[in-house]
């Protein structure tokens, strides 16, 4: 099975995506790493751009060819990026789950976004501005919708797994 969760910084995607991870056995892609490796590596001249999750694409297709489940965890703004997982689960012959990860409380959001700990080095996290302002396109399909606001991350993960079974 395909997961891709999306969703704006400091929702909870991560701390979801290593539960949800766990609970199912899964495979685990997080976006975020990937960029950062990239940027470390030294070797790209200009910014990451699509590269990132081009991989992910690419590394989601080979688990899933060997029969594991991969979670997607990435902030997927755009109908394109969407679109993308579409086609490496419909390749797969699978069915793309999307789950939209929300955090309503904004005071919550904010909170999250100046506190949170930084688990990836050198990743420079956005500032609650640049959250606010990210460019985060409608869907064009419903996804599962997750509200982490006030909600233990355990029972979100307990909800999007009842969600997908049903």
């Amino acid at each position: 099975m395909l997961i891709a969760l999306a969703g704006l910084p400091g929702a909870g995607k991560s701390t979801i995506a290593r539960l949800l991870a766990q609970k199912l056995g899964a495979t685990h892609l997080r976006i975020d790493t990937i960029e950062q490796t990239l940027r470390a590596s030294g070797m790209l001249k200009a910014d990451v751009g699509p590269a990132g999750y081009m991989i992910g694409y690419a590394l989601a297709a080979e688990n899933l060819r060997n029969g594991q489940t991969v979670i997607a965890d990435s902030v997927n703004p755009l109908q394109i990026t969407r679109n993308a997982w579409r086609q490496v689960a419909d390749r797969a012959s699978l069915t793309l789950n999307e789950i939209e990860i929300a955090c309503s409380d904004r005071h919550e959001h904010r909170n999250r976004i100046e506190t949170r700990h930084n688990d990836i080095e050198g990743l420079v996290q956005p500032t609650w501005q640049q959250v606010i302002g990210r460019d985060f396109h409608p869907w064009d399909r419903p996804p599962i919708s997750i509200d982490t606001a006030g909600r233990a991350a355990e029972d979100c993960v307990a909800d999007i797994i009842s969600r997908l079974r049903s």
